[in-house]
């Protein structure tokens, strides 16, 4: 494994951040499918899949997605995991290794979708891209009991969010989820927006704030399948809220954790000390990176049934 230079990472990854913000409101030199293409590269160069998995893609309802099975996978155990990238960028392919990581540890077969992206779909699309493959998935005979959800960023918002429309579009939910670095308040008013921002590079408020604006296409900002932490969360599985402690959305997350207690959902709140947004991505190079991935997979363990 070839080691990375963690202060280096969050430097470039908030270059192609904004990139990526420039290109989705028609500003900068590259298109936006360039820019995609590109960080998708970086991704897989920086975190490569790890051995032992396949990938294979599908088409769930109508939704592309792709299918993460460790070798070792549980027979009909499951994982849906939404990935990052301020529902601007981000693929499946691109994620292979944080997916990889979580499946192996897990022995999940993990359903990735790809979902549609702003600005060319806005919210709620993406949300409703998957719901779609989370019905697929209990359409193909999958027990909501061994299933797990689990995003990071947007992804991690919509770890509850699409639990939130799935609950109340009557599907059974599953065992439990995991918000990694959720971006759960797009009003961006929790109080580390302004004082971490610019303590991680990669992602800071003024950048989330345009991002936002592409992204909702004129819903409100509290739109609460948009910002999970203005939703009623009652009925919900337990979640576990894992964020780091120089992260600006840090706060916001924090509002997510209380919000669920109140709606009596069970909920953990894991803060690392001085990691950056999701800092799982580093995995295999970063100790606090291998523990966030153990202790979401101890989890989701808790909450499956035993094998």
């Amino acid at each position: 494994m070839v080691p990375i230079d963690v202060p280096a990472f969050y430097q470039e990854w908030a270059i192609r951040s904004g990139g990526v913000v420039d290109a989705a409101a028609g500003e900068g030199p590259d298109t936006l499918d360039e820019v995609r293409i590109a960080y998708r590269k970086f991704f897989q160069d920086s975190f490569p899949a790890p051995d032992a998995m396949t990938f294979a893609a599908v088409d769930v309802g109508g939704v592309a997605a792709e299918w993460a099975t460790p070798t070792a996978a549980v027979p009909g155990r499951h994982l849906i995991y939404l990935h990052g990238g301020a529902y601007l960028v981000g693929d499946p392919q691109g994620y292979r290794g944080l997916v990889g990581n979580l499946a192996k540890g897990l022995r999940a077969r993990a359903l990735v979708p790809d979902y549609r992206l702003a600005p060319e779909a806005v919210f709620p699309a993406a949300v409703d891209d998957a719901v779609t493959a989370y019905r697929w998935l209990l359409e193909q005979g999958a027990a909501p009991e061994n299933v797990v959800f689990a995003g990071d960023s947007a992804g991690g918002a919509m770890a509850v969010s699409v639990l939130v429309a799935a609950r109340d579009q009557g599907l059974a939910l599953p065992a439990a989820s995991i918000a990694i670095s959720p971006w759960a308040n797009l009003e961006h008013t929790g109080t580390t927006m302004r004082t971490l921002d610019g303590t991680d590079p990669s992602v800071g408020r003024a950048g989330l704030r345009r991002a936002a604006a592409l992204v909702l296409g004129g819903a409100p900002r509290h739109s609460p399948l948009a910002s999970p932490v203005f939703a009623d969360t009652r009925g919900l599985p337990p979640v576990l809220i894992q964020i780091g402690g120089h992260e600006v959305m840090l706060s916001d997350a924090i509002r997510l954790a209380t919000k669920l207690a109140e709606d009596a959902v069970p909920t953990r709140l894991d803060i690392a000390p001085e990691m950056g947004h999701v800092w799982h991505l580093l995995a295999g190079h970063l100790p606090a990176a291998d523990k966030a991935i153990a202790d979401a997979v101890a989890f989701a363990e808790e909450h499956l049934p035993a094998v």
